[in-house]
C-alpha cells in the first residue's frame, strides 16, 4: 500500500475495491453444509411425498372399485373425489413447473433438478417469482389460499384443520429475521435456490397430505349411513292406526334388518300371511273398537335352523266424524267472510270437500270462508271426505246466521308512540289532534271482528255563548271546512256533538249510527 502522502494509481484504487468487493461475496457465500443439508431434506420429502401419492392412489382405485359396484351409493362421494384430484393435481404441478423455472434461471437450459449446480445462487428464486420480472409469487400465494380453503371446506375434524391451516399457511414467519411485508416476498427474496427447491418439495408433500386426509374422510363417508345391527326386531308398520268405520287398516311388517336371499314367513293373528303381499296386511274395518295385530316373522338362520322375531301392534277403528268450527265464534255473520275451519282425522285436506245451505263456502288456504246471505236462517255445513277412493257424508253442521252488530263513529289517530288508537268519546280530547284527523270511521267495537264500513255523511253540532244549535254537514267521511272552522272555535271544556253518521257495511245496509260526543281537553 502506498505511503499516506503519496497519491493512489487508478490500477490501485481497482485493486481494492474488488477485495472490498470480494469480502462482500465471503459475507453473502452460503455455507456448503447448510446446503447438504436442504438437499438431505428435500431427498426425504421426495420420498415422503411419493409414499402419500401411491395409498392416495390405491384410495382413488378403491373409489373406482365402489362406484363400480355400487353408483347409486357412491355417487356424491365419488365425485367430490375426483373434484378433490383435480385440484390437488393442478396445484402440484403448477409448483413443480416453478421449481423447475428457478433451477432453469440457475443452472441454465440444461439444468437437472435433481442434480443442482448452484443450489447456493441467491438470485435465480428473486428473478423467477418477484416483481419486477414476474408476479409468479403472488399468484402461487393466491393458489394456495384458494386450495386451502377448499380443503378446509371438506374437513371437519378440528385437529386436521389445524394441521392443514398451519401448513397451507400465507402469512410470514414472526421468527424469521427478515422483516418481510408479504408471504412471497419472505420466502424468495434473496433465499439459496436449494433452500427454495426444498420449500417446493415440502409445499408438494403437504398437498398430498392434505389430499390423503380428505381421501380418508370421503371413502369413510360411503358407509356412514349404513345401519349398523347387532340385533334383529320385528316391526308393524301402519298406514294409520286410526280407521274410519267402513275402510280398511293397512300396515307393512318388516324386519329392523333384512336379508334379500331369503323371503320370511309372516304370522299375523295366528295365519300365515301370503308371502306375495311382501309383507303387507291388510284388514277391513268393520265396527269400532281396539283391535290387535300380532304375530312373529320367521327366519332360517344360515344353519338351517329357524329363528321367530314377534312384534305386536294395535289399532283404533272410530265412527265416521268431522271437525267443524268457526274460528271467531259459535255463530255466522250475514254478508261477511266468516273463517271457518273443517277436518277429518286421518284425512289430508284435499280429500275433503264441504258445502253450505245458506251462502256460499270456499276454500282458503287452510281454513274455508263461508259467507251466508240470509240472517236468521240457519246455515248447514256439509262435510264429505274421499277415504279409500269412495266419498261419504262425515258431518253436517247447522250454524245460526246473524246480522252484524250496528257499528259505531271513532276517530282514528295516532299517540305519541306511533300506535293507532280509536277515540269513541265521552272523554276529554286534544283540539290539535282533532284537527289533524281527516275525519272519522266506523267499525266495530269488538276486537275479534275486523269489519270495514264506508261512512257517507255526518253532521257536527255546538252551542255557541247565546246558547244557540250551529249544525254543519260532512263531505263523506271527512271533515268540511265549516266544520274544521267549528273546531277551531271551541275552547278546553267545551264539546262537539258528532251525530246523523249514515253508514253502509259489507252487507250493503245503510245505518245511522249513534252519536258521539267529543269534549275539547
Amino acid at each position: 500500500m502506498p505511503a499516506s502522502n503519496a497519491p493512489e494509481t487508478p490500477r490501485q484504487r481497482l485493486i481494492g475495491l474488488m477485495y472490498i468487493l470480494l469480502l462482500c461475496m465471503l459475507a453473502l457465500n452460503v455455507s456448503s453444509d447448510v446446503l447438504l443439508g436442504f438437499e438431505l431434506v428435500d431427498d426425504s420429502l421426495t420420498v415422503s411425498t411419493e409414499n402419500s401419492t401411491a395409498q392416495n392412489g390405491d384410495t382413488y382405485t378403491r373409489f373406482e372399485e365402489l362406484y363400480t359396484t355400487n353408483p347409486e351409493k357412491t355417487k356424491e362421494w365419488y365425485e367430490q373425489a375426483q373434484h378433490l384430484k383435480r385440484r390437488s393435481d393442478s396445484l402440484y404441478n403448477h409448483i413443480d413447473d416453478l421449481k423447475w423455472r428457478c433451477v432453469k434461471e440457475a443452472d441454465g437450459k440444461k439444468a437437472d433438478i435433481h442434480n443442482i449446480k448452484r443450489s447456493d445462487n441467491l438470485d435465480a428464486a428473486s428473478r423467477v417469482m418477484l416483481p419486477p420480472n414476474s408476479r409468479r409469487g403472488r399468484d402461487l400465494r393466491l393458489a394456495i389460499e384458494s386450495y386451502r380453503t377448499f380443503i378446509m371446506g371438506m374437513v371437519t375434524d378440528s385437529l386436521q384443520r389445524k394441521v392443514i391451516m398451519d401448513n397451507f399457511t400465507t402469512q410470514p414467519s414472526k421468527r424469521s429475521k427478515k422483516k418481510a411485508s408479504n408471504w412471497e416476498i419472505a420466502l424468495f427474496e434473496g433465499m439459496p435456490l436449494g433452500a427454495v427447491v426444498t420449500m417446493f418439495t415440502k409445499l408438494q408433500n403437504d398437498i398430498r397430505y392434505a389430499e390423503g386426509e380428505v381421501l380418508h374422510t370421503l371413502i369413510n363417508n360411503v358407509d356412514v349411513g349404513d345401519f349398523r345391527v347387532n340385533q334383529i326386531k320385528a316391526y308393524v308398520i301402519p298406514n294409520s292406526e286410526n280407521v274410519v268405520m267402513g275402510n280398511s287398516y293397512k300396515a307393512n311388517i318388516v324386519l329392523s334388518a333384512e336379508d334379500s336371499t331369503q323371503r320370511p314367513n309372516i304370522f299375523v293373528n295366528g295365519h300365515l300371511l301370503d308371502p306375495s303381499r311382501n309383507g303387507f296386511f291388510e284388514a277391513f274395518a268393520s265396527k269400532p273398537g281396539v283391535f290387535p295385530v300380532e304375530g312373529y316373522i320367521e327366519m332360517r338362520r344360515g344353519d338351517g335352523s329357524l329363528q321367530r322375531h314377534p312384534f305386536s301392534q294395535k289399532y283404533t277403528v272410530v265412527e265416521p266424524m268431522a271437525t267443524v268450527s268457526n274460528t271467531l265464534m259459535n255463530v255466522l255473520y250475514a254478508g261477511i267472510d266468516n273463517r271457518v275451519s273443517i277436518s277429518v282425522p286421518g284425512v289430508t285436506d284435499r280429500q275433503i270437500s264441504a258445502t253450505s245451505s245458506n251462502g256460499s263456502l270456499t276454500r282458503a288456504g287452510q281454513y274455508w270462508v263461508a259467507k251466508p246471505s240470509r240472517p236468521g236462517q240457519e246455515c248447514l255445513i256439509t262435510v264429505t271426505a274421499t277415504m279409500d277412493g269412495r266419498s261419504q257424508v262425515v258431518a253436517k253442521m247447522p250454524f245460526r246466521v246473524r246480522p252484524l252488530p250496528e257499528p259505531r263513529p271513532f276517530i282514528e289517530y295516532k299517540d305519541e308512540n306511533g300506535l293507532t288508537r280509536r277515540y269513541k268519546g265521552g272523554v276529554g280530547f286534544r283540539k290539535s289532534i282533532l284537527l289533524e284527523v281527516p275525519g272519522i270511521i266506523a267499525a266495530l267495537d269488538d276486537d275479534l271482528l275486523e269489519v270495514n264500513f264506508r261512512v257517507i255523511s255526518f253532521k257536527t253540532l255546538i252551542y255557541d255563548s247565546m246558547g244557540n244549535t250551529l249544525m254543519e254537514s260532512s263531505q263523506g267521511a271527512r271533515f268540511s271546512e265549516q266544520q274544521k272552522t267549528q273546531i277551531r272555535s271551541l275552547t278546553r271544556g267545551k264539546r262537539l256533538w258528532i251525530s246523523n253518521v249514515k253508514a253502509v257495511g259489507p252487507d250493503g245496509i245503510e245505518q245511522t249510527l249513534s252519536p258521539m260526543e267529543v269534549i275539547i281537553n
